[in-house]
């Protein structure tokens, strides 16, 4: 899906790493709207959502998975193993249900996930990714990322310790390569999207 959106994203927003950041004040106040899908799908108010909730989820926005497929789904964002998909991973989540969406539709489709400004966010943040893959492995790998970090000031160099520390803020399992899916859950957390705001725990 992602190297689909390479092949139509057309020109490129971002030059730098730089630019990524500034971009993180936008990104920061489209994805807060998702609070209120969350809540929306969040049926028994737990502050997560389970498999079943999940699947009505799926049914409203029309998208058609095999059994297996959802719970791959679920299972890919449900990061912490908690059995139920938080706010930050249900960002994740949304953002992959929307490429899933716009693959396996028509080009004249309308917004399947109820905002053209969050999808426009959602392909922004494709694009943030694309720039950092630049060998277009469909992957980040450390080198890129050091490359993209040390490329906005030649003759400042950052720390070594501090872009191997960025990168393994993005490795989640450590195997030396970032799929979009980490790279989103990091970037999440570099946004800060729930800094000002108090999130609902499991069972609270």
């Amino acid at each position: 899906m992602i190297e689909l959106k390479r092949s139509s994203s057309g020109k490129m927003n971002f030059k730098s790493m730089n630019s990524i950041i500034m971009r993180f004040p936008q990104f920061k106040e489209e994805l807060k709207h998702i609070r209120g899908v969350f809540e929306q799908y969040d049926e028994d108010g737990n502050g997560n959502i389970d498999m079943e909730e999940l699947k009505k989820c799926l049914q409203k926005l029309q998208l058609n998975l095999k059994e297996e497929e959802v719970e791959d789904l679920f299972h890919s964002c449900d990061i912490d193993q908690s059995e139920g998909i938080q706010f930050n991973e249900f960002i994740v989540l949304l953002c992959l249900i929307y490429l899933l969406v716009e693959h396996s539709s028509s080009p004249l489709r309308t917004s399947k996930i109820g905002s053209s400004e969050l999808e426009a966010t959602f392909d922004t943040i494709v694009k943030a990714f694309l720039f950092l893959d630049k060998n277009g492995a469909g992957k980040l790998n450390k080198k890129d990322v050091i490359k993209a970090l040390n490329e906005d000031s030649r003759r400042e160099r950052s720390p070594a310790h501090i872009t191997t520390s960025r990168f393994k803020e993005m490795d989640w399992d450590s195997n030396g390569k970032v799929s979009f899916r980490e790279f989103l859950f990091s970037l999440i957390n570099w946004i800060g999207i729930d800094a000002d705001e108090e999130i609902p725990l499991k069972g609270s």
